[in-house]
């Protein structure tokens, strides 16, 4: 993953990490500290999208932008369908989804 979205022009890929210490050495990454570690990956200018099966029971939501940083979601049912239904009410309701082609 491109961690450096501003070196390009193109799509964005932030990445924020909280209470985030590891240690290097000898090539392996190690935690380091208490494991109350949490990030946020935000993936903009999306050029592609899938969702597709994962295992046996998740669906898994792929997202990529032009410049290949790529942002993966594996979901259970009931929440893939809750976004659906989310979807479904925005295209109902939202200037967003207005076809102006």
């Amino acid at each position: 993953m491109n961690f450096y979205p501003w070196v390009r022009s193109g799509g964005m890929l932030t990445l924020s990490l909280e209470e985030f210490m590891i240690e290097l050495k000898e090539g392996s990454v190690k935690n380091v500290g208490p494991t109350n570690k949490s990030a946020t990956a935000k993936l903009f200018s999306v050029t592609e999208a899938e969702a597709r099966e994962f295992g046996d029971k998740r669906v898994k939501l792929v997202f990529e932008d032009d410049e290949g940083n790529e942002v993966q979601i594996a979901l259970f049912p009931e929440h893939a369908r809750a976004i659906a239904t989310d979807l479904a009410s925005l295209e109902a309701e939202s200037p967003v989804f207005v076809d102006e082609g």
